[in-house]
């Protein structure tokens, strides 16, 4: 089985792909054997309100992660709890990248999203590990 450190080391090194489609959606495929594969990904939360142009527009994104048989596809165990979340901010033109404090003034992001600094796979690759090597336990025991 893998080690924690080798499967943080994948979670952290392997590059997101954009899913092909409309939504907004970026996922990394690490195959963990011959049997299973593991998706970190992350996606826009779904908004219902379409934002005027001049007004500052935020997304929201989760990440998530699923383990699946790498055959048949199957989802044999997944995590789309949105305990971790981050956001990004647009105005205009303008976005985080351009440092739209610059234009807008200050912002607090814990004022205008669900915020739990836990934006870059570094800072939640661990808790990820974690959970997957339960599952992966799990597979090996035989208890589905």
């Amino acid at each position: 089985m893998i080690s924690k450190k080798e499967l943080v080391d994948s979670i952290e090194k392997t590059e997101l792909e954009k899913v092909q489609g409309i939504k907004d959606i970026w996922e990394k495929y690490i195959y963990l054997n011959k049997d299973n594969v593991l998706i970190v990904g992350y996606k826009e939360e779904e908004v219902y309100d379409k934002p005027e142009v001049e007004e500052e527009n935020i997304k929201n994104y989760y990440w998530y992660w699923e383990l699946r048989d790498s055959q048949s596809w199957d989802v044999l165990f997944e995590n789309h709890d949105k305990n971790f979340s981050f956001c990004e901010s647009e105005m205009g033109g303008y976005t985080d990248q351009d440092r739209i404090e610059d234009v807008v003034g200050d912002i607090d992001e814990g004022e205008i999203c669900k915020w739990s600094e836990k934006d870059w796979i570094e800072d939640i690759s661990e808790s990820i590990a974690d959970e997957v090597l339960i599952w992966l336990a799990t597979l090996k025991k035989g208890i589905l």
